[in-house]
């Protein structure tokens, strides 16, 4: 498994807990960063950049976006990889309970994210270490959430969201397209697309502009 963005030593970290539990598994990392080439990231090697992609691909080979802090290049960087031929793979947690859950493809989930029965990901989604999201969620395409969010049961997260620490989102809402929900935000009423929104309770404060109608990586 090759993954994208090697920046987090959280990672690395949950990756000697997947070889743990799955001990066939090897891992690399992909940087679009030239310096990062050929180097080591706390032990494992950065082969270089989404142009590798192509010539690493194989039946058995899968790839998973770690790029976090904007879904916008979240977005775009994975559409790199799926472009160049890249098959998306899972990097989840071996700890998180996923029965009952329903995953698209791309999925980066840290340790301690606690998933409720009927919960649904989009493609290209990723949660941080000790998030929530309550039972018959519905989270959208290239959606982050930040560590500590909070969302309650029966909440529509749309394509694109990015969700702040410590954020909370209350029940059975609709959370717009390319939302940025701020760190410590309690919503209370439906957000619309593109809004950027902070404060408790929440508020509008301005629009994202961002030129995409959705994040779906597979057109």
């Amino acid at each position: 498994m090759y993954l994208l963005g090697a920046a987090n030593p959280e990672a690395v970290r949950m990756l000697h807990a997947v070889k743990r539990s799955t001990p066939n598994i090897e891992f690399a990392f992909l940087d679009n960063d030239p310096r990062k080439h050929g180097t080591l990231f706390y032990g494992v090697p950065v082969l270089g950049g989404c142009e590798r992609v192509g010539e690493l691909n194989g039946e058995d080979v899968r790839f998973v976006n770690l790029i976090t802090g904007s879904t916008r290049l979240r977005y775009e960087t994975t559409c790199q990889l799926v472009d160049a031929g890249a098959r998306l793979g899972q990097f989840v947690h071996p700890g998180i309970d996923l029965s009952m859950i329903r995953m698209g493809q791309g999925s980066y989930l840290q340790e301690g994210v606690l998933m409720q029965a009927e919960v649904t990901l989009g493609d290209n989604t990723s949660i941080s270490a000790g998030s929530v999201v309550g039972h018959e969620g519905r989270i959208g395409h290239s959606v982050f959430m930040a560590p500590g969010v909070c969302i309650a049961g029966c909440v529509e997260v749309g394509d694109g969201t990015f969700i702040g620490t410590n954020a909370t989102i209350l029940p059975r809402l609709r959370i717009g397209r390319w939302v940025t929900i701020g760190a410590g935000a309690v919503v209370t009423k439906d957000v619309p697309d593109f809004s950027v929104v902070v404060g408790n309770p929440a508020r509008i404060i301005k629009t994202n502009a961002v030129p995409y109608p959705d994040a779906r990586v597979f057109k």
